[in-house]
């Protein structure tokens, strides 16, 4: 037997009990590639929440999890199973996400230098998401988009932590996993995202929260 051969079959004997997908990723590799579009119609979902969360942009989002999918499907034969699938899915969005971000950040400034006028990153991301909408009247909707605006508020690295910890409830190793990051990092990142979360929502909504 081939040592690289030998060495694949080792992984995937050693895949995570609790992944369900395991079997689906097995079947890809093995040359059913049917057998991928499951996996996007059980995660897509999931996926698009984070990517939105991340961005504040439904098109954006959209595209970033196409990318992903398709970065996923791509480079499958790496995954070795050592993390579950969904968890190996998610850091390939939260990058796609990020790379997205940059490319954001650049247009703004090129945009903002060829008007002669500084760019308001924080004035833009208002706008897109739609948040001060005059026909938003409703209690429950206005504290729905003040918690979204804070979270687009939020530094690039604390907001990814409070995204997959405190709306997705990903475990600290597999943060950990996600982000390449030690379990204290996750863990200090996730203290301050949540404090400076509540300051702001304590601004913007007062006792409405």
């Amino acid at each position: 037997m081939d040592l690289r051969q030998k060495d694949i079959g080792a992984s995937r004997a050693a895949l995570p009990a609790a992944d369900e997908d395991a079997p689906l990723v097995k079947r890809c590799l093995d040359g059913d590639t049917a057998a991928f579009e499951p996996l996007v119609e059980r995660h897509q979902k999931r996926m698009y929440t984070i990517a939105l969360r991340m961005l504040d942009d439904a098109a954006d989002a959209a595209d970033c999890v196409q990318e992903a999918f398709l970065a996923a499907y791509r480079s499958l034969s790496g995954f070795r199973f050592q993390a579950r699938f969904a968890t190996w899915l998610t850091s390939i969005v939260v990058n796609t996400s990020r790379n997205r971000l940059k490319q954001r950040e650049a247009r703004l400034r090129r945009e903002a230098g060829s008007l002669n006028a500084p760019a308001d990153l924080g004035g833009v991301a208002e706008q897109a998401c739609g948040c001060a909408r005059a026909d938003v009247r409703m209690e429950r909707k206005e504290v729905e988009e003040g918690v979204q605006r804070c979270i687009a508020g939020l530094e690039d690295d604390q907001r990814e932590v409070l995204i997959l910890r405190d709306i997705h409830d990903y475990s600290y190793e597999e943060i950990g996993s996600i982000l390449d990051l030690p379990d204290g990092t996750v863990k200090s990142r996730l203290f301050r995202a949540r404090l400076a979360l509540k300051d702001c929502l304590k601004r913007l909504l007062g006792d409405r929260l």
